[in-house]
């Protein structure tokens, strides 16, 4: 028993082949011309200034965001990484508010060193915006050990809030004075 192959003259088949060939060639030239675009589009980030492709992706804006902050810019950082925190995937995002994170933590400690209440008052909201944008980024992403480090280091340096209604005297205040009686 022989199996019959269908006749496939040689003309078809190397036409096959030549399509194939440059399909390929496509292919790799574009594989090429991209692979030069991003180390571009890095060279720029790393440098600092804005990349020629890619101008309107997450990882665009997030490198001028962070070079921004790197620089002390943190106004116009936070600008930009805000309008990140609702695009790109969780540990984007989590990457986005544990830099707003860092910012405030920094300024904070740039800001301290007095025993004035109005420096006091600025530090504590400082590190309450850093503690919770470490909060933020811990939702999105709760493996990323150094948001979890910060957060506890600013933990450490919040100033202890008294429970609210009590003080010195005995009596509890308003904690639960509102609460009615007899609930069924």
């Amino acid at each position: 028993m022989s199996l019959a192959l269908p006749s496939v003259s040689v003309k078809k088949l190397t036409l096959l082949l030549v399509i194939i060939a440059i399909a390929a060639s496509t292919g790799i030239g574009y594989e090429l011309n991209r692979i030069r675009q991003i180390n571009a589009f890095n060279e720029a980030v790393s440098s600092g200034k804005n990349p020629l492709t890619d101008k309107q992706s997450f990882e665009a804006k997030y490198s001028t965001a962070y070079w921004l902050a790197k620089n002390e810019r943190f106004k116009e950082s936070t600008l930009l990484f805000s309008q990140l925190t609702q695009k790109g995937t969780p540990s984007q995002r989590a990457a986005v508010q544990h830099n707003v994170g860092n910012m405030f933590f920094l300024k904070a400690l740039q800001v301290s060193g007095g025993n004035d209440s109005k420096i006091r008052d600025e530090v504590e909201y400082l590190l309450m915006q850093a503690h919770s944008s470490y909060k933020q980024a811990l939702k999105q992403d709760n493996s990323n050990w150094g948001t979890r480090r910060n957060m506890d280091r600013v933990i450490t340096l919040l100033p202890e809030n008294p429970t609210p209604g009590v003080g010195d005297s005995d009596s509890p205040g308003l904690i639960m004075g509102n609460i009615p009686n007899g609930l069924p």
